[in-house]
């Protein structure tokens, strides 16, 4: 018997206990290699030395101070570190405690900004079908992830969608990528035609796609097109990294890669890495400049924004990450992982993608990979792929739905940063035999 309302109610939950490095261990002695990071949280792995020693040192000295009178070291620490390496044009950064609440402050960020400078009639915000930004209703709102929304649907707020950037699922047979992805983009042009300029707020993608589709990477110009439209229109881009953010994909914001800043910025699950709940809105100057010359504040907050304790957490997980290269290490790591997963699964019946950058890769799952046709949702069969992957010892994130909320499966790796060559080929080969395991029945069939 349990007191707690876990996520599912009659799934039998195996008590964590401690961990080290990549390793979690259960109350039963089992140990598992973590090839997820829980939900791509735990860029250091588990029970970092330097990063246990930085609370303890920040409980220490002061373990809270409400920022409505105070501010502290840690705080403004993070802040400069986070400043000193954020995207050009983003000048502040405003600490929040998870993904979802710095979605919430980018949301209202952008609202609060057209206040300032005289364009209160601007309400809506673009986004993308498949996408997901948080739980919480605002963030909620401008997701699209269709089975998430449907209970809440009357309850939220109204947002435009266009089709995501999913190569694999949209690009036409004689289309380039570069073409698909100027395709792709123009749509935001056009809807932002139906709905009219003067009236929307902000287009809000994700840069590389997490949970919902499973690391699906923007096409090329994608994102480019996608920010020159914006600045055509006056339209803020709020691009999400919370989970394919701070180093996931090779660089520590993905918008790097594709030579992007956005107007906003939302980090959150390799800020912190786990070891304590944080997040962060980075700010661009001219936004922060509104609020300055306008009405000298940002109408929100909550209890524990800029919390000492996880702020110091943060600051020691990104510095640790720093002085020790550890994006090389991603950079490295990440090539074998994509090496040794095309390996293994190119030509799996099973498998009909294998995308992603970094460590975080996704693989879709198919029933027939010439029609790109998707399993039978009622068979579950991500969750089948997870019940295999555990009984070996092996952690990974499965998610269905992939396609449009109903049909679709796929598997995420995202292993932590420390991950080492001898660990990744354990995880494909771990993952390679439950997904035989998981599909065997379709196998046979096949080559009956």
């Amino acid at each position: 018997m349990t007191h707690l309302l876990h996520r599912q109610i009659h799934r039998q939950y195996p008590r964590a206990v401690s961990g080290a490095g990549v390793v979690l261990r259960d109350a039963d002695g089992r140990s598992y290699i973590d090839a997820c990071g829980g939900a791509a949280v735990s860029c250091l792995g588990h029970q970092h030395p330097q990063v246990v020693a930085a609370m303890h040192a920040q409980l220490d000295q002061l373990s809270y101070a409400h920022t409505s009178f105070f501010t502290s070291d840690a705080a403004e620490a993070l802040g400069d570190e986070l400043m000193a390496h954020a995207p050009p044009g983003l000048s502040h950064a405003y600490l929040v405690s998870g993904g979802s609440e710095a979605v919430e402050a980018a949301l209202k960020m952008a609202r609060q900004y057209y206040v300032e400078i005289g364009q209160p009639q601007r309400r809506h915000f673009i986004a993308r079908r498949q996408s997901y930004h948080g739980n919480t209703l605002g963030a909620l709102a401008v997701g699209g992830n269709a089975w998430r929304r449907a209970q809440f649907a009357p309850i939220l707020i109204d947002s435009a969608y266009i089709d995501p950037c999913y190569a694999y699922r949209y690009r036409a047979s004689h289309e380039s990528l570069q073409e698909y992805g100027l395709r792709s983009a123009n749509a935001l042009e056009a809807k932002i035609a139906e709905l009219g300029a003067e009236n929307v707020i902000a287009f809000v993608a994700e840069t590389v796609v997490g949970a919902t589709l499973g690391a699906v990477p923007p096409a090329p110009g994608y994102l480019r097109r996608i920010r020159e439209i914006c600045d055509r229109h006056d339209i803020l881009l709020i691009l999400d990294e919370v989970m394919c953010g701070m180093g996931r994909t090779g660089s520590l914001h993905a918008c790097t890669q594709e030579g992007v800043a956005p107007d906003l910025l939302t980090i959150a699950k390799g800020l912190g890495g786990g070891y304590a709940p944080i997040g962060a809105t980075l700010v661009g100057a001219k936004i922060f400049d509104s609020f300055a010359k306008g009405s000298g504040l940002f109408q929100h907050g909550h209890t524990y924004v800029g919390h000492p304790l996880a702020c110091a957490a943060a600051l020691s997980v990104q510095r640790v990450i720093r002085e020790q290269d550890l994006l090389s290490n991603v950079q490295a790591r990440g090539r074998q992982l994509e090496a040794a997963l095309r390996e293994r699964f190119a030509s799996h019946p099973a498998i009909g993608d294998i995308r992603g950058r970094g460590l975080f890769w996704g693989l879709e799952l198919v029933a027939d990979r010439t029609h790109k046709t998707p399993f039978d949702p009622a068979r579950r069969l991500h969750t089948q792929i997870r019940a295999e992957a555990m009984a070996r010892d092996l952690m990974v994130y499965p998610m269905g739905g992939t396609i449009d909320g109903h049909l679709g499966d796929h598997i995420l790796l995202a292993p932590p940063f420390i991950v080492d060559a001898t660990t990744i080929e354990t995880i494909v080969e771990r993952l390679g035999d439950a997904v035989d395991a998981a599909t065997e029945q379709d196998t046979v069939a096949l080559t009956a």
